[in-house]
């Protein structure tokens, strides 16, 4: 067929087509004959019906868009359709993590967490001005977050003391309060100790097969390599952490020189204008509430760092619900599972390594410091220390501030 013809032809099913043909579908219908025709369509269709080539050019680029779409099995093109409203208001994700924070409880093994509000109850907060958000969309913004619906489980380390919640809702406070200053808040803990050399580490990694690591049938300690005490700090703020390993005894001056090192290698250098640390500890252990050494250890890096320290610690039984737990310790223990920890170096490398999708970044240090067991300190030398209580659990939340030398 001669272009002559073939033009009449296009003019036919133009005027046939033109009383339901709007601009776009013009378009459309003149660039998929354009593409049928092949080398010199665009320009035939152009003068057959009148239209300017690059309208026809623009219509073959959106069909070819489109087809791109169809071949992802997408419904829209990317970028189409109606914003999300976590977009439109970039508050909103926040507010929904406070509004759970507080009543958050976290299995210290794995990264799930659950949240004890309901969606709708979660809506209906945010929603008491305006309407901003359905539940709905606070279900799937929970599920982004690593939040899923869970039945009770048993995880109570003994009798729950009666102002547990208060506590945690006075340690969410105040942390908040530190946030929005812009001053540290920490989390801090010791994991548990790892035997070092040739042993068996919990949990399966890929291998060639018949090719996994042969390991130690008994845990005897390894005399010569001992064992490690990971202490962990974790930034809340930054979702940043850091873990001295210790080569001794776990004690109140091991876990007050591991925050101390967390400050001179990380903190102040995110910290420099801050004038105070929050830190949140067990109830036990070697930052228990009760150990007279960690108090009189944290009045001398108080003196020594110049910054007023303000401590909380979670009410008995409660060890699991410490951030550090479910934020970082178990990333640590995923990270190596499988993993025969053959020397000091490994614990360390492996820990350094540690990320998640959340974008969790660990510096790991060995320390190598002779920590003395069972120093006794008197309640002469903890007079000393310049302890403020404060007036709700003055035994769990106190300041120690610098003492001028």
């Amino acid at each position: 067929m001669n272009k002559e013809a073939l033009k009449l032809q296009i003019k036919d099913k133009y005027e046939s087509l033109l009383d339901v043909l709007n601009e776009r579908s013009l378009r459309l219908w003149a660039a998929t004959e354009a593409r049928a025709i092949g080398r010199g369509g665009q320009i035939l269709v152009s003068e057959a019906i009148g239209i300017h080539k690059n309208t026809v050019l623009a219509g073959m680029k959106e069909v070819q868009k489109n087809k791109e779409v169809a071949e992802t099995g997408r419904i829209r093109r990317k970028g189409g359709g109606r914003k999300k409203n976590t977009e439109k208001d970039k508050t909103l994700t926040e507010e929904i993590q406070n509004i759970v924070e507080s009543s958050t409880l976290g299995d210290p093994m794995s990264p799930l967490l659950w949240c004890s509000k309901s969606t709708r109850n979660i809506a209906d907060e945010i929603n008491i001005k305006e309407k901003r958000i359905s539940h709905t969309t606070v279900s799937k913004e929970l599920s982004i977050m690593g939040y899923s619906l869970q039945a009770n489980r048993k995880t109570n380390e003994g009798g729950n003391h009666p102002d547990r919640n208060e506590q945690f809702h006075f340690i969410n406070d105040k942390t908040k309060d530190f946030q929005k200053r812009n001053q540290p808040v920490i989390s801090v803990d010791t994991k548990k100790k790892e035997n070092i050399g040739n042993f068996k580490n919990n949990g399966k990694e890929y291998y060639k097969k018949g090719q996994a690591p042969k390991v130690n049938v008994y845990d005897f300690i390894d005399k010569e390599k001992g064992k490690v005490s990971p202490y962990g700090i974790y930034d809340l703020s930054r979702n940043k952490g850091w873990v001295s390993v210790g080569i001794s005894c776990d004690t109140a001056r091991f876990a007050v020189n591991s925050i101390r090192s967390w400050w001179n290698k990380m903190g102040k250098q995110n910290y420099s204008n801050a004038t105070e640390i929050y830190i949140n500890a067990d109830g036990g252990g070697s930052n228990g509430s009760r150990v007279k050494l960690w108090k009189t250890e944290l009045q001398k890096l108080a003196n020594e760092l110049n910054l007023i320290i303000h401590v909380s610690h979670f009410p008995p039984g409660t060890s699991k619900w410490n951030k550090i737990e479910h934020r970082m310790f178990s990333f640590i223990s995923k990270n190596w599972r499988g993993k025969p920890l053959i020397d000091r170096a490994t614990v360390v490398n492996l820990i350094g390594n540690t990320t998640t999708k959340t974008g969790l970044k660990i510096q790991a240090e060995l320390d190598e410091n002779i920590y003395e067991k069972g120093i006794k300190i008197t309640d002469k030398e903890l007079a000393k220390v310049a302890l403020q209580k404060e007036e709700f659990h003055g035994e769990w939340n106190y300041t120690i501030s610098p003492q001028l030398s």
